[in-house]
């Protein structure tokens, strides 16, 4: 297990942030590393994200020190999304098979989450999304079949668009987590147009399917004083609820939205027309 902490940033004060400065506070450059487990604990209602990579060996999922818990789901509820190879996730002894950009919902209560690859030539990676939960509700695998679709856009916006919610509340219970899974269709590379904020929820980020040789231009901020982060594949960023958030890559990609915060209605957002940005 390897963690660090990230605390909470005022809007004032990101207008004098350079891009070092604003890349060290919200990006998260890495969350994979070989057989072991990766997390970074945000402030911005103190979701978690990151990533368990086994390969040789399973790994178990351990409390860390900001929790200041008997176990990591004391008081926490979880998201999983395999992006990688076909694996298992083991909770409370209860296994359950995730093959690619499938999910699995984990409740709070629950003592020991184990990761493991079915396959140590084609290894799963599993990526993290959890936040604090004062319910438990029961788990819950949601696979491809079972995800709930929205095409988007259109490619002559460049946005045209599958959305796939996956931990929301038509498909499982939970306290504030969401979590879903956008792919752009090809020759699209405009992600959540128009840009918005939702005053009352935080989100994070994750891009993944990004070809080795392109990029994807994460944007940030206010309104009429943005920023943006040049990311690659497999890193995630995390966007507070003053900031508005979209992309752009140089080619299609997918990416993992996950939410926490004051309510569970999806559609709760500020939209930002796009003659308006700046």
């Amino acid at each position: 297990m390897k963690y660090e902490s990230r605390y909470s940033t005022n809007p004032l004060d990101f207008k004098h942030y350079d891009t070092k400065r604003t890349r060290e506070q919200y990006l998260i450059p890495q969350l994979f590393e070989v057989d072991e487990i990766m997390l970074t604990y945000t402030h911005e209602d103190r979701f978690i994200a990151g990533g368990a990579f086994p390969m040789s060996k399973a790994l178990k999922l351990e409390t860390i020190e900001p929790l200041k818990a008997d176990y990591f789901l004391h008081r926490r509820e979880l998201g999983v999304v395999n992006v990688g190879g076909k694996g298992e996730v083991s909770v409370d002894g209860v296994a359950y098979v995730l093959d690619y950009k499938e999910a699995l919902y984990v409740g709070s209560g629950d003592k020991e989450v184990i990761f493991k690859s079915l396959d140590s030539a084609a290894p799963a990676q599993f990526y993290l999304n959890s936040t604090p939960a004062h319910q438990s509700f029961p788990n819950k695998k949601i696979g491809r079949e079972d995800a709930i679709q929205i095409e988007l856009g259109s490619p002559e916006t460049a946005n045209h668009r599958m959305l796939n919610k996956l931990i929301v509340n038509e498909t499982v219970e939970t306290c504030q987590l969401q979590m879903g899974m956008t792919a752009l269709q090809n020759g699209s590379v405009w992600n959540t147009m128009p840009a918005h904020v939702h005053d009352r929820r935080m989100e994070v980020y994750f891009y993944f399917e990004v070809p080795e040789d392109q990029a994807v231009m994460h944007l940030m901020g206010e309104q009429e004083e943005s920023r943006h982060i040049w990311m690659h594949d497999k890193q995630a960023v995390i966007s507070p609820a003053w900031s508005m958030h979209s992309g752009a890559g140089t080619a299609s990609y997918t990416f993992i939205w996950g939410m926490a915060g004051e309510n569970l209605d999806y559609g709760d957002m500020d939209i930002f027309k796009i003659t308006d940005l700046k």
